[in-house]
């Protein structure tokens, strides 16, 4: 690994270094960094555990686990210079005693490891792109856990029964992990080298079309056809009051929205079986670009607030790539018809309210976003 210095136009090497000589452990080091920040392991992950030892009749931990976007449970079992030789029969087992895990089972032990911090069904739905969490599935099937193993070294006996492994359709990836330092500088280069990108590139879309396929046996299941029943029913009110949602149709999904001036910045209103709420998202693709939009209108706040008259909720969600800010009305459900009168009222009343109050704070972000 090189570092360029564009001034020079000159490359200097870097020097590798090992996480002993670093003075670096794998629990206090390797296994934080990456679960504040698993995007390392290239793709979108929710840890959900750390050193998990909820299995009975054993004291076995596993180092971190975590599920991916297709609600499947990840096995991450992490070494530091040296893989050792039984690493993937240690990952194997953590992944057979997984299989068991039930829907509850992995709320009840995302709750218990964000404590009292947050609500673990609300952060596994923002997790699932806002989906009411009773159409995620999560850990189907005794065959879809996945294991990842990191090490910044491999031994022979761990690379071959890897590749072993992969002709069975077992999913298990491996990356390396190397630490360099420039004089007082230190950068960790996180390489997948099992399976080579191409195989899993491919193995990637043959499980996306596998969930595509199951989202659209979804549709057929009742709840989507009460949402789409709901929305039409709200569609239809909120015609009689304004215009705000003229242009939009009944759907299948859990919110509808609309755009307020913003690329990327919707306001949106969303149901499930316990609550209903007004809320404006940032979602321009970018973590860091959202993040300073958010903080940009929050610094509005006590005048976005007098402007709507009562005071919303302000989530940033340091973990996600979107932002949100919200107003929401709990207890209501719409699978329940005697709700939606009250349900419709709060969400026409509540989202016009808000996009008064956002429509010259949107503005002033526009030539905020321009001139950064």
């Amino acid at each position: 690994m090189y570092l360029i210095n564009k001034e020079q136009n000159r490359v200097t090497k870097l020097k590798q270094k090992t996480f002993s000589e670093l003075k670096f452990r794998e629990r206090d080091h390797l296994q934080e960094w990456i679960a504040n920040n698993p995007s390392t392991l290239g793709e979108e992950l929710l840890i959900i555990q750390k050193e998990f030892s909820g299995f009975s009749e054993t004291n076995e931990r596993l180092d971190l686990l975590a599920l991916d976007k297709l609600g499947n449970v990840v096995v991450i079992e992490n070494k530091l210079d040296d893989s050792g030789k039984d690493v993937t029969w240690q990952a194997i087992k953590y992944a057979s005693y997984c299989a068991s895990l039930t829907k509850q089972d992995i709320i009840k032990v995302y709750q218990d490891f964000l404590g009292t911090s947050a609500i673990a069904q609300e952060k596994l739905s923002d997790f699932f792109d806002g989906r009411d969490l009773s159409e995620v599935v999560l850990n189907q099937g005794l065959n879809s856990q996945r294991l990842i193993l990191v090490a910044a070294n491999f031994r022979k006996e761990v690379t071959s029964s890897v590749l072993w492994l992969l002709n069975f359709k077992i999913r298990l990836q491996c990356f390396k992990v190397t630490p360099f330092a420039y004089e007082d500088q230190l950068f960790l280069n996180v390489e997948q080298i099992l399976p080579t990108k191409e195989t899993e590139d491919f193995a990637i879309s043959i499980s996306t079309k596998a969930q595509e396929e199951i989202e659209v046996q979804e549709t057929l299941k009742n709840r989507h056809h009460v949402r789409i029943k709901f929305w039409e029913n709200f569609i239809n009110y909120s015609n009689t009051k304004n215009n705000l949602f003229t242009n939009n149709s009944p759907t299948k999904e859990s919110w509808i929205g609309k755009g307020i001036g913003m690329s990327g910045v919707n306001l949106s209103c969303a149901v499930s079986g316990n609550y209903c709420r007004s809320e404006i998202t940032f979602n321009r693709g970018n973590k860091e670009e959202n993040k300073e939009l958010f903080d940009f209108i929050y610094s509005k706040k006590e005048q976005i607030e007098n402007d709507f008259g009562a005071e919303l909720t302000w989530e940033r969600m340091d973990d996600n790539v979107t932002c949100r800010i919200k107003y929401q009305h709990d207890g209501v459900s719409y699978f329940e018809e005697e709700d939606w009168q009250t349900m419709n009222e709060f969400l026409v009343d509540s989202s016009v309210r808000m996009e008064n109050a956002f429509k010259e704070p949107i503005r002033e972000l526009n030539l905020f976003a321009k001139q950064r």
